[in-house]
């Protein structure tokens, strides 16, 4: 499927917002850990390009898209550091944050099927490559922070990806009007993400605490 320029555009509007907010969480925690300045816009950048960067380099998919898009380093970095002069206002802006953050969830996941989609990867790779471009930045940004990544905690995270992924991939193997597909899978997947915040729903946990010796 080929995207009309309206569609593209507007995917890349919605794209430029995500990793803008993905930045400034990621300042947040860098504030959180007391780092420096180059610090906080280190985990910035690793935290909102991380995710494409690992899908890029697995595909073989080059140039990066950071590198064929440094203004991306650019936009990253300056939310980054702006969020250290607003961070005592953003305590009250907790739900544009996590509401900002699933709208990443979502963009990310459908930019990264898309990528293996035109590399002409399996179906089982689209989605993998979806879930990777969606989570794997937070999975960094916890890992520098020395936290427990929220993908691997019981919340709908890497859940949602896997959803959003499939309805996507579904739609395009059926052949349905692109537009629609992208924005019923991207509805669907926030719509869920949204929700399991709202009622803390959440995946069974594996429990074991027995002592093997």
């Amino acid at each position: 499927m080929i995207e009309a320029p309206s569609t593209a555009l507007f995917l890349q509007i919605l794209y430029l917002v995500a990793i803008s907010a993905e930045a400034m969480t990621a300042a947040l925690a860098a504030g959180r850990r007391e780092m420096d300045w180059v610090g906080v816009c280190l985990l910035g950048w690793v935290t909102a390009l991380g995710g494409g960067s690992v899908r890029d380099i697995l595909l073989d998919h080059h140039p990066l898209s950071w590198v064929a898009h440094p203004s991306y380093l650019a936009v990253t970095g300056v939310a980054a550091l702006l969020t250290i002069a607003i961070a005592r206002h953003l305590a009250q802006l907790r739900w544009l944050f996590l509401f900002l953050d699933a709208v990443g969830l979502v963009v990310f996941t459908v930019i990264g099927c898309n990528v293996a989609i035109g590399l002409d990867m399996p179906v089982g790779v689209v989605i993998a490559s979806g879930l990777i471009s969606g989570c794997v930045g937070g999975v960094l940004r916890d890992v520098l922070c020395n936290e427990i990544p929220l993908l691997f905690r019981a919340e709908l995270y890497a859940t949602v990806s896997v959803v959003t992924g499939g309805l996507y991939v579904a739609g395009h193997a059926l052949q349905w009007h692109h537009e629609a597909v992208m924005a019923v899978a991207m509805i669907v997947g926030l719509a869920l993400r949204l929700l399991a915040l709202r009622f803390g729903w959440s995946m069974p946990k594996f429990v074991y605490t027995r002592d093997l010796h």
